[in-house]
């Protein structure tokens, strides 16, 4: 999918241009061309950036084919940006993504491109044919939306995923399984994912608050240092995530092992109830001497009746003892 956004003058914008009608506008160096375009086959972005804006074969091989964490590279007559985007599928696949975008920003132009869809980009494609002033304020504010509205997608998914951790916190003391476990690792790894994408980006939006680059207007550099404060603050808040996930997961061996301990504690009780009625049955019912006594007062039901109440009193009063004992 290949968009073109051109606003030749301060309220007016137009959506009709093809490839083909670039070089004339580039050409005339005024008013803001916004390129946008994903999932498109390698040839084709090859050629949109090496042969309509003339950039770097450097820049285009890592736009293009190379992967890379937030960073920043000054070819002079224009910045060669790389950012990641935030998304969250929240569900039984709970999942972060982190979608690359790549951004070319000169003195007239603003090229994007990405591989999957980025909601960032879409709600600044339709802010600006709403408003056009958007436009008119230059391609250095415009960087500037993208990467407030991806902060701000940062942002949702983090509360998310503090979501998502009192969800299975709840778990945790009501009915703690496995599958519990396996989703707090899932959930670590994602934090750690954000954390490692974070950590660079913040950086990226620093040296554009405070270096020097000829397509970025001095003024506009306080807007990317309130972007910087945010990112500041996002990382804090990640910090504090990945430590009530360690927390979590410390709860919930606590608590399988304190049911575990309960379970044990159950069957050294029946064990331990059962050990005397165990001996009695097995010391009267060796048979390795012959009687020398009368035994017919051992086989009545007297003697049957008295062995069955002195069998149920024995574990009665070990276990009356054991409370006492406070072992229960």
């Amino acid at each position: 999918m290949i968009r073109i956004l051109y606003s030749p003058t301060e309220n007016e914008y137009r959506t009709d241009i093809h490839l083909a009608d670039l070089p004339d506008i580039l050409t005339k160096k005024q008013g803001l061309i916004w390129l946008d375009f994903a999932d498109e086959p390698i040839e084709t972005g090859a050629q949109i950036l090496r042969d309509i804006f003339n950039f770097h074969p450097l820049a285009v091989d890592d736009a293009l084919t190379e992967m890379h964490v937030p960073k920043i590279d000054d070819w002079q007559e224009y910045l060669y940006v790389v950012l990641r985007a935030f998304a969250y599928t929240k569900g039984i696949n709970e999942e972060t993504q982190v979608p690359e975008l790549d951004i070319f920003v000169g003195r007239y132009y603003v090229v994007t491109y990405h591989e999957l869809p980025i909601t960032a980009v879409d709600r600044v494609w339709t802010t600006c044919q709403r408003d056009t002033r958007l436009l008119a304020n230059g391609p250095d504010h415009l960087l500037y939306r993208l990467a407030d509205e991806i902060i701000n997608d940062a942002i949702y998914v983090v509360e998310q995923l503090q979501e998502t951790l009192d969800e299975i916190e709840d778990i945790v003391f009501a009915h703690p399984t496995p599958q519990t476990a396996e989703r707090i690792f899932h959930l670590k790894r994602n934090i750690l994912q954000l954390r490692r994408v974070v950590a660079p980006q913040r950086e990226v939006l620093n040296k554009l608050a405070r270096d020097d680059y000829a397509v970025i207007d001095p003024r506009d550099r306080i807007f990317f240092r309130d972007g910087y404060d945010h990112l500041m603050r996002l990382y804090e808040l990640i910090d504090n995530l990945r430590d009530l996930a360690g927390g979590v997961l410390d709860t919930y061996l606590s608590v399988v092992n304190n049911n575990m301990n309960s379970v044990m504690k159950i069957l050294a009780v029946l064990t331990a109830l059962f050990l005397p009625l165990t001996f009695i049955t097995g010391f009267f019912g060796m048979n390795f001497f012959t009687t020398t006594i009368h035994t017919e007062a051992w086989s009545g039901w007297t003697s049957f009746e008295a062995a069955l109440a002195f069998m149920l009193l024995v574990p009665i009063i070990m276990l009356i003892w054991m409370r006492r004992r406070h072992w229960l």
